[in-house]
C-alpha cells in the first residue's frame, strides 16, 4: 500500500469532541490517529491538541465511509483500539415501556435519533477490527432502545453485543468516577470489548475487563481546598497572579443575597429568615411530592416571606415587572444548592457555570466553580492539554461545555494501563 506506516498501538477515536478522553490514552503511548466529531470548534481543539491525527468533521453517518476508507489506505495494521463516546442526551429510560407497547401495535413510536449514532460507530468497528473497544455513556443507555439497520426495535446493549459478540468479549459496568481517584461522582457505562486471547483468559477467569476501583474517594477539599478565594461580583470573580482560567462568571445583587445566605450542602430554596430582629428558622421548607398519579410535583406553599416577622426571606424569586410582586421561583431544592467540602463533587455538565443548576455552588464561597476548578474535578488539569489556538484563548463557553461533556481522563488512562497489561 502506498505510504503504508507502522504504529506499536494506534487509536481511533468517535465523537471525539475536543479530545479529553484521549488524554488517557496518549498517557500510555497509545497514538489517537484518527478523530471525529460534527462541531468544527471542537473538532479544531481537537486536531490543535492531536496534531498528527486526520480529523474528520461531519456527521459520523457521512464520515463513515471516509474513515475506513482513509485508515485502510494508510496503516497495514488493525488498529488497537478504538474508543467511541456518542451523545448522551437521548439516553433514558423514560417511557420505554410505552415506545415497546406501541412497536408492539405496530405503531411506530417517537425516537431519538441520536441514540442511533451507535450504529455507524459499529460498523467501522466491525470494518476496521481493533484489538479493543472502549464504548462510554450514561448508565440509563442499557435502557435505551433503538431502531436497528432493519427497523426493527431493540435494546441498544444488545444491538452491540448481537454485531460484536461473535468477535469480542466483555460486557458494560456501571462505575462512579469517584471509585477511581476523581473527585467527582460521574456515573456512567463503560464497555470494555476485546478479541486479544492473553485477556481472555483473564475475563474468563475474572469475568471483567475492567480495572478494580481505587480507595478512598477524593473530596472537594482535597481537590480545591487550596485555591484562591473568589466572589461572583465584579472585582472579585478573577484570581489575581493565579492561573487565568480560575474565574467565574459575575452574579446579580438579588443572587447573592440568596446565596451568601445558604449554608454548606444546603439549597437556597429552604434558606431561613435573617431579619436581626426575627431570625425565625422553622420556615417551611421547599420539596417535591408525588401526587395522586405519582407524578412528582412542586409543593406549591413554600413561603417566600417570613411565617414569623413577615421579611423576605433570601429564597430564589421571580418578580412582576408590572407589580413588583415577588413570587417562589419554580424549581427543586437541587437548584442554587452548595455542594459539600467533605465529598467528592456532583457531575459536572455543560451547566456547571450556572448557579440554578443542580448542586453547582462552591461550599462557602458566594459564586459557582471556576473554569479551573472544573479541569481539576473532571482529571483534566493532570494532563498535558492546551485550550489556545494560534496564541489565542478559546472561549469561555468552549472551554465549559469541553470540561463538562468529557469522558474523564483518568479513567481511559486506568483502562488502557489495564488493557495493556492484560494483552501482555
Amino acid at each position: 500500500m502506498i505510504g503504508e506506516k507502522t504504529l506499536k498501538r494506534n487509536a481511533i477515536s468517535l465523537f471525539s469532541s475536543s479530545g479529553i478522553g484521549d488524554l488517557g490514552l496518549k498517557a500510555n503511548d497509545i497514538t489517537t490517529i484518527i478523530g471525529c466529531d460534527i462541531l468544527p470548534e471542537r473538532m479544531n481543539l481537537f486536531q490543535h491538541n492531536y496534531p498528527e491525527a486526520k480529523c474528520f468533521c461531519g456527521n459520523i453517518w457521512d464520515e463513515k465511509k471516509k474513515i475506513i476508507d482513509y485508515y485502510r489506505s494508510i496503516y497495514k495494521e488493525e488498529p488497537f483500539l478504538i474508543l467511541a463516546t456518542p451523545p448522551c442526551q437521548g439516553m433514558s429510560s423514560n417511557g420505554m415501556g410505552k415506545m415497546l407497547s406501541d412497536y408492539r401495535k405496530g405503531l411506530r413510536p417517537k425516537m431519538d435519533e441520536r441514540n442511533r449514532l451507535i450504529i455507524p460507530a459499529i460498523e467501522i468497528i466491525k470494518a476496521l477490527k481493533p484489538e479493543w473497544v472502549i464504548l462510554e455513556n450514561v448508565t440509563n443507555m442499557v435502557n435505551t432502545l433503538i431502531f436497528d439497520e432493519n427497523e426493527e426495535l431493540i435494546n441498544i446493549i444488545d444491538y452491540i453485543m448481537r454485531e460484536l459478540g461473535k468477535d469480542y468479549f466483555g460486557k458494560p459496568v456501571a462505575i462512579d468516577t469517584a471509585d477511581y481517584g476523581i473527585p467527582q461522582h460521574r456515573k456512567r457505562l463503560v464497555t470494555v470489548l476485546s478479541r486479544n486471547e492473553h485477556a481472555k483468559k483473564q475475563y474468563l477467569k475474572n469475568g471483567s475487563l475492567f480495572p478494580e476501583a481505587t480507595q478512598p474517594w477524593i473530596t472537594l477539599r482535597e481537590a480545591i481546598g487550596n485555591l484562591p478565594s473568589l466572589r461572583a461580583e465584579k472585582g472579585k470573580n478573577k484570581a489575581t497572579g493565579y492561573d487565568g482560567l480560575h474565574k467565574v462568571p459575575l452574579l446579580d445583587a438579588k443572587k447573592l443575597f440568596w446565596i451568601d445566605n445558604t449554608p454548606e450542602g444546603a439549597s437556597a430554596f429552604n434558606n431561613q429568615c435573617v431579619n436581626p430582629a426575627c431570625r425565625f428558622q422553622g420556615n417551611k421548607i421547599h420539596g417535591a411530592s408525588h401526587d395522586k398519579n405519582g407524578i412528582n410535583k412542586l409543593h406549591t406553599d413554600t413561603p417566600l416571606y417570613c411565617e414569623k416577622c413577615g421579611a423576605l426571606l433570601p429564597r430564589p424569586w421571580v418578580e412582576d415587572k408590572k407589580t413588583g410582586e415577588k413570587r417562589l421561583m419554580k424549581g427543586f431544592v437541587s437548584a442554587y444548592k452548595r455542594m459539600n467540602w467533605d465529598e467528592p463533587a456532583s457531575t459536572l455538565t455543560q451547566n456547571f457555570q450556572y448557579a440554578c443548576s443542580d448542586n453547582k455552588l462552591h461550599p462557602d464561597q458566594s459564586r459557582v466553580l471556576s473554569l479551573y476548578e472544573g479541569l481539576i474535578i473532571q482529571s483534566i488539569a493532570s494532563y498535558p492539554f492546551s485550550f489556545t489556538i494560534d496564541g489565542k484563548l478559546v472561549s469561555d463557553g468552549l472551554i465549559r461545555d469541553t470540561i463538562g461533556e468529557s469522558f474523564p481522563p483518568r479513567i481511559t488512562d486506568l483502562i488502557c494501563k489495564h488493557i495493556i497489561e492484560l494483552s501482555k
